[in-house]
């Protein structure tokens, strides 16, 4: 999985010398949170977030409301946005790990993907989010699966030829260790065409596993 495939290609984007009312026009329209800032052939220069857009209440507050209009009229993207030298980026080869774990150790909401300093897209948390989804099997009905197994060889495959002698279709399987048990890892494994019932009795036949959760999806739900 890599960002090339998950981030929005073509996004929109907005030159600094605009003014910052403009970005709020466009942003509100487009519904989007995170705007690049280009010169000329998309180079990239800065980012623009709604954070950028807020203004401090102290300025703010030593203006009448004449002069707050002429400020906003005045105010440049330019002057507000996170300058390059501070922006994180990203490749769009990079693996979509890679984007997670910037964005969360730096605690941002979202990456330029640039090529040589291009501007070729944006990825975003929310891109990422909907990838776990997707990962996990969440918008797909059938049975979804957490298994408690020993941090051994073989554990996946026994739980996989389990459900595939019975026939049953494995649409996504996934993997963390166990929360304060570091010695084992919990499964989550998303299965269709069979029952409830039948599920868990197969499950509770392998010697060694811990049925932690079973529920039914639904995309009607998620």
């Amino acid at each position: 999985m890599f960002v090339k495939d998950y981030m929005t290609r073509h996004p929109i984007m907005i030159e600094p010398d605009k003014r910052v009312t403009e970005a709020q026009k466009l942003m509100g329209e487009s519904n989007i949170r995170h705007l690049p800032v280009v010169g000329d052939g998309k180079r990239l220069l800065g980012l623009i977030t709604r954070e950028q857009l807020q203004i401090a209440p102290e300025k703010l507050g030593s203006l009448n409301v004449w002069e707050i209009t002429r400020y906003l009229a005045d105010l440049t993207v330019k002057k507000v946005m996170i300058k390059r030298a501070d922006l994180y980026t990203i490749s769009p080869d990079a693996t979509v790990e890679d984007a997670a774990a910037l964005m969360s150790q730096y605690k941002i909401g979202s990456l330029p993907v640039v090529e040589d300093e291009i501007v070729v897209g944006v990825i975003t948390e929310t891109d990422l989010l909907i990838e776990l989804q997707n990962l996990l099997g969440a918008n797909e009905k059938g049975w979804r699966v957490t298994m408690r197994v020993p941090d051994r060889i073989g554990e996946f495959s026994r739980l996989s030829s389990a459900i595939n002698a019975k026939g049953w279709g494995i649409m996504a399987m996934g993997s963390v260790r166990a929360p304060k048990t570091p010695d084992y890892w919990d499964i989550i494994i998303k299965v269709r065409r069979c029952t409830e019932e039948a599920l868990i009795k197969t499950l509770e036949a392998i010697e060694g596993l811990q049925i932690i959760d079973v529920r039914e999806t639904d995309i009607t739900t998620n």
